[in-house]
């Protein structure tokens, strides 16, 4: 494994001219509990877990006198800077190589916090990262703003407060959708609205009962603004609706909630709107790690369980939540639907009962899960359905409350260095040994590596996850 040490302190965000900015956004959002449905959990089996990367695109050449001068008077710094500069280089380009499968995965740009980036420093960002999928917690106008003509897709939400006013205002919804959709299309490629958050994992019956309606009015009001050709409308579900998922042929949804989830499958066969899946194999390990095989979780090679049923095997725990998914849409009448995960990811700290939440598990679980997306992998279900995944999330959250792994999912500090660096591979998904070439031609050129480094900063990097609890109910 490479060995990342830190370098000098500094702010990424003023070595970067174009993403100069000293104002920053915060918004708030609800915390929803998450738990993974209950069945047999795979045998654990001893090793440790080794990440994969793939390859990338190219930053833009920053230029400028600052970087002519640090290419010329390279030779004359003392040869201990030069040092710890290649290995935050190394570090810096080992993130650029996961994210390869930019085109192919989303992030999760959570707002809790009061020390982000002003969102137009996180567009330069996410542009630089040929990151195109956004999905945000809230319609924030001066992130829509941010991102107008760069072409990244976004789906916005309407937080669960706002439900049962628009299920019982259809006006409610239409001013909704003109005061934070209509305006900033086409320049900004708003692609969903998600409405509701994680409703059935609360208590709260009146909200549930109003999901369906309020996403019906929102899709009227799409349609009547001339909309419906752009946008779809979802809403976000933890995978605890489940009540099984192993075998994944036997997922069911829970009884309770039945009577919801049935007329809302139909609603999403009528729209052709894919149904949201957060899903978080971390709390199936933290919640038993003397059961749960750690490799099984990140993506690592292991014995994997087989599906009785179908005689499907799976090697990881995600890929077998999700194929749960569409049986229990199957069960229901459903084959028409589409799943994709809005939410995943791993923290890279946690408390001291939180096992697993550390830099090693996030980096193995996160760059594994991409490289598989780069692979354009889908489920043994569905094997020819690439995973949709939206990975959690973009930045360190220092607001969040719960436990020291919530405001740890990120892939960056708020400066905008990356938390930690993916850049290990030997065998892992693809079978590859061998550490791979962070600088290969396929990936991006010399100067753009020299950018990443003179402009992010000196840290290793990060990904993602959102705000759960513990588990109860375990894969």
């Amino acid at each position: 494994m490479m060995i990342i040490s830190p370098m000098r302190e500094r702010d990424p965000w003023k070595q970067i001219k174009p993403w100069e900015r000293t104002s920053y956004a915060v918004t708030r959002r609800a915390e929803h509990r998450r738990r993974p449905p209950r069945g047999p959990i795979p045998r654990r089996e001893e090793g440790e877990g080794r990440c994969i990367n793939s390859n990338v695109t190219t930053l833009p050449d920053i230029g400028g006198e600052k970087q002519k001068y640090r290419t010329e008077k390279k030779s004359e710094r003392p040869r201990e800077e030069e040092e710890r500069e290649g290995e935050a280089q190394s570090a810096n380009g080992a993130l650029l190589d996961v994210v390869s499968a930019a085109q192919k995965f989303g992030i999760n740009y959570g707002q809790i916090a009061n020390n982000l980036p002003d969102p137009t420093q996180v567009a330069g960002l996410l542009q630089s990262l040929n990151v195109n999928k956004v999905k945000l917690y809230d319609a924030d106008p001066k992130v829509l703003m941010a991102f107008a003509n760069t072409g990244v897709e976004f789906i916005i939400a309407i937080g669960n407060e706002n439900l049962q006013s628009m299920a019982g205002n259809p006006g409610a919804a239409r001013q909704w959708v003109t005061q934070h959709v209509q305006p900033f299309l086409p320049a900004t490629r708003i692609t969903c609205i998600t409405v509701g958050n994680e409703v059935f994992s609360g208590n709260d019956t009146g909200m549930m009962a109003s999901l369906l309606p309020a996403m019906k009015a929102i899709y009227a009001a799409v349609g009547d603004l001339g909309l419906g050709g752009q946008v779809t409308v979802s809403s976000a579900h933890s995978v605890n609706v489940l009540a099984t998922s192993f075998p994944p042929s036997s997922g069911a949804f829970r009884e309770d909630l039945a009577q919801y989830i049935q007329p809302l499958l139909d609603f999403h066969g009528q729209t052709n709107s894919p149904f949201l899946i957060n899903a978080y194999p971390f709390f199936a390990y933290k919640a038993s790690p003397g059961s749960v095989s750690l490799p099984y979780v990140l993506f690592e090679p292991n014995p994997g369980v087989r599906d009785p049923n179908t005689n499907l095997s799976y090697d990881n725990m995600l890929y077998a939540q999700i194929d749960a998914v569409y049986a229990a849409m199957k069960a229901m009448g459903h084959t028409d639907i589409g799943v994709r995960i809005s939410e995943t990811g791993w923290p890279s700290k946690g408390d001291e009962d939180e096992a697993g939440a550390t830099v090693e598990n996030a980096a193995a679980y996160n760059g594994n899960l991409m490289q598989r997306i780069a692979m354009n992998q889908g489920t043994p279900l569905k094997p020819n359905v690439p995973i949709d995944v939206f990975v959690f999330a973009l930045f360190n959250e220092d607001m969040k409350p719960g436990p020291t792994s919530e405001r740890n999912y990120g892939l960056f500090y708020p400066n905008g260095s990356p938390v930690y660096a993916i850049n290990t591979g030997a065998g892992g998904v693809s079978g590859r040994t061998g550490p791979f070439d962070p600088y290969s031609a396929q990936m991006f050129s010399s100067a753009s590596r020299l950018a990443m480094t003179s402009g992010m900063g000196s840290r290793p990097i990060a990904c993602v996850r959102p705000d759960s609890k513990e588990t109860e109910n375990l894969y």
